[in-house]
């Protein structure tokens, strides 16, 4: 049992290493999802990597307005956007979530998607070693690659080439609004569904502060 803990955690504290460098190619997600559409001789899971520099800051702007304010402060957990998530979820009954950018990238490029408290157990682990071995400029980096952004598309440049015809580092404030709009359901949640949310995402652009990437973030 000890040698199994041991071997965990020297191959997850290498994998996280590794991948402060290299491109993450495949995820879980991506492989659930192709089996799940694999009688589907027309499904492919659409992806193109882009380093952070190829897209556009309005894109990293609009994500941090919609999915974590606080990305560039916090140490991988929210506990105050938890604490909120839990009050409002009590009083209207709804399953708002408190998860990090850091924490919604751990749990797509290391684990399998569940709800059990195991799960969420391994993603806190993981979400702690990815800040202390990799920047916040290869968190932002990582997660606007891998996240889904609709059926069968993965990362923002697939949806500004679905959605805009254009690539990720031309897209404006509204354009980068629209994508943001959906997430983390793009599968549940349509753009053009989405106008106030867009609009609170626009508003608070505004107000935001843009990140200054540097080594040691």
């Amino acid at each position: 049992m000890l040698r199994m803990l041991l071997f965990f955690l020297l191959f997850s504290i290498l994998s996280v290493i590794l991948l402060r460098w290299l491109p993450v190619r495949y995820t879980p997600l991506m492989l659930i999802r192709y089996i799940e559409n694999i009688e589907d001789g027309n499904y492919r899971n659409i992806r193109e990597w882009k380093s952070l520099d190829e897209i556009s800051e309005n894109v990293v702007m609009a994500v941090i307005a919609a999915e974590d304010n606080m990305f560039m402060e916090h140490f991988g957990i929210d506990w105050d956007a938890i604490k909120k998530a839990r009050i409002h979820n009590r009083i209207h009954g709804t399953k708002l979530g408190g998860s990090t950018i850091t924490q919604q990238t751990a749990k797509n490029v290391f684990l399998l998607p569940s709800r059990t408290w195991s799960r969420k157990a391994l993603e806190a682990y993981f979400t702690v070693l990815m800040e202390i071995f990799w920047s916040k400029k290869r968190i932002m980096e990582v997660y606007l690659n891998i996240i889904e952004t609709g059926d069968g598309m993965y990362g923002v440049e697939t949806a500004a080439q679905t959605y805009f015809g254009k690539p990720a580092s031309k897209l404006s404030v509204n354009e980068a609004s629209q994508i943001a709009s959906i997430l983390p359901n793009p599968r549940v949640f349509k753009i053009n569904d989405r106008k106030e949310k867009q609009r609170k995402i626009r508003t608070l652009m505004l107000k935001m502060k843009r990140p200054v990437w540097n080594d040691d973030n």
